[in-house]
């Protein structure tokens, strides 16, 4: 069994029975976090790759369908389509991979957190003006006022 894991996966030391893979990315992540030598022993099992272009843009694709986009980082992103390419479970409290994750159809295991049940779709929308907004930023384009992402009611995407 693999196992592509997140950066708080790492943090958290814990062990998984199978083999651990990880994204160049998240290495990173953990370098500007100041890893502790009891983690050191623990990354020496873990095996880094970079996933392909291919990969992340399904992932980009699925993201955008859920809402998920402006939430993901790039480490995110690349854990998705890492755990895509390998057919690998994912291990992350993170909500929002874990929604991309089922509409991809990838398994995950929670940390510390109960995880998702459902898939949930979001959008942005004004807080001033009300307006629904597609384009990326914290700014409505029209108004101004500050830009809240909130869940989309049930029905079709």
């Amino acid at each position: 069994m693999e196992y592509v894991l997140d950066t708080s996966a790492l943090l958290t030391g814990r062990q998984f029975a199978g083999d651990l893979l990880t994204v160049p990315r998240v290495i990173e992540e953990l370098g500007r976090k100041g890893q502790s030598a009891n983690e050191e022993s623990f990354l020496e099992r873990v095996r880094v790759f970079l996933p392909s272009r291919e990969s992340v843009a399904r992932v980009a694709e699925a993201a955008r369908g859920t809402g998920d986009d402006a939430r993901l980082s790039p480490a995110d992103a690349d854990l998705l389509a890492l755990a895509v390419e390998r057919t690998a479970t994912i291990v992350t409290d993170d909500y929002s991979i874990q929604n991309v994750a089922r509409v991809l159809a990838i398994p995950f295991v929670p940390l510390e957190q109960r995880g998702i049940t459902e898939v949930r779709r979001w959008h942005r929308r004004c807080t001033g003006c009300g307006r629904y907004i597609e384009t990326a930023g914290k700014e409505c384009p029209v108004c101004g006022s500050p830009v809240k992402t909130t869940r989309r009611p049930p029905g079709p995407p």
